[in-house]
């Protein structure tokens, strides 16, 4: 069945430049999979006594995200939304009730990055579009190709990676280009894209391929390049090695994940490996004081310790179904499934400790904290809040 789901997800780069004006191709729709029946997802164990108090603190209608997987943004107490229709939506993330709506004018592929100041996100055929707080078009970029990394946006600053693995840094302010990388596309590449952070002057960049690329805000110039995964195997198909999801900078950390690859830290400063486990995953993951979580494709939900690598769990009651990005704050780590399920486990030792339910589509997007509230946005535009205690 991975092997299934994976042809699924591929993209072949040199389709991407014959079908750059279209969106998903069916044949390829990561969202269209569906599993075999020798390898179904594991049915849910029903929770008797929940040993945690999670609960829907409130949820709102952002717009269905279609073929595309879609990331709120959180800044200070507000939350950026996007829909593949071209819905922005502002919301106060305390309540939940929307403080403003516009429309893009366009479909969307991607987004949304945002500091408060610039909103951005990615319209059809590469178009880059940034607003300013309140919802008015600042400026209109073009990129090389179709875009479906979330753009990051920091210190006056928008990068935004194509699917030819082609890197542009704009000035938030007016959109003029600052610099750009290039790096050589893969033959075959994931269709959910690597992503990007923003810290201590510099963009970290997750490349197709399995590099890690961190270089200079300001000028674009090369700090350090590193290996999460190293393309291996006798066929292209076995030789994906994507970073999924973005590089999580915590202190002197920064950790990531490959699919077909690793889990892995590195120094923030020098790229200086820190350690590496084996593991192969198509979302990111999840940092905290403690522990590193990640989610494997096969579903099983593990925790390593951020200083050496060691496993201190893994869980797999949820095999073959499909996770988010974790998501770990207070004595809970969290994790959305396809079928919408949010289920909560311990940090300590793995056990599942709650389950919430919302729309009933896949959370694809990457969660986000607001306060005490893990914050999730499901594929049918159900963005929820919920409050574990």
């Amino acid at each position: 069945m991975q092997k299934f789901r994976t042809a699924l997800k591929v993209l072949s780069v040199g389709l991407l430049f014959a079908t750059a004006g279209c969106s998903v191709l069916s044949s390829m729709n990561p969202f269209a999979s569906k599993p075999s029946t020798r390898n179904a997802p594991a049915a849910l164990v029903e929770i008797k006594q929940p040993t945690l108090n999670a609960r829907t603190a409130w949820s709102a209608s952002v717009g269905k995200a279609g073929n595309y997987a879609f990331t709120p943004a959180l800044v200070r107490s507000d939350i950026f939304t996007a829909a593949a229709d071209g819905t922005i939506t502002r919301i106060n993330a305390t309540n939940g009730q929307s403080v403003w709506r516009i429309n893009a004018g366009m479909p969307l592929t991607a987004g949304v990055g945002s500091d408060g100041e610039t909103i951005v996100v990615a319209g059809e055929k590469g178009v880059v579009l940034a607003f300013d707080g309140q919802g008015k078009l600042r400026w209109k970029a073009q990129a090389s190709s179709e875009i479906l990394s979330t753009p990051a946006v920091g210190q006056d600053t928008v990068v935004v990676r194509s699917l030819d693995n082609r890197v542009v840094a704009y000035d938030a302010e007016t959109g003029t280009r600052k610099w750009f990388v290039q790096r050589t596309a893969p033959p075959l590449t994931l269709r959910t894209s690597p992503g990007m952070t923003i810290a201590n002057g510099n963009a970290y960049i997750g490349l197709a391929g399995g590099r890690l690329l961190a270089v200079a805000l300001s000028t674009g110039a090369p700090r350090w390049e590193v290996a999460v995964g190293d393309p291996r195997g006798t066929t292209e198909l076995e030789r994906i090695a994507d970073i999924s999801g973005a590089p999580f900078v915590a202190g002197r950390d920064i950790c990531a994940v490959s699919y077909q690859g690793r889990v892995a830290c590195f120094d923030v400063v020098s790229g200086t490996p820190r350690w590496g486990k084996a593991f192969s995953s198509d979302v990111g993951v999840d940092v905290d004081e403690r522990a590193v979580y990640a989610a494997n494709e096969r579903g099983e939900l593990q925790a390593f310790a951020r200083d050496t690598g060691t496993s201190f769990w893994q869980n797999d009651q949820l095999k073959n179904r499909r996770l988010s990005t974790p998501i770990s704050s207070g004595r809970a780590v969290a994790v959305g499934d396809y079928q919408g399920y949010i289920h909560f486990f311990s940090k300590e030792n793995g056990l599942l400790l709650a389950r919430v339910s919302t729309d009933g589509s896949p959370i694809l997007g990457v969660p986000v904290l607001a306060g005490a509230n893990f914050i999730f946005q499901t594929q049918s535009g159900t963005l929820v809040a919920i409050a574990a205690e």
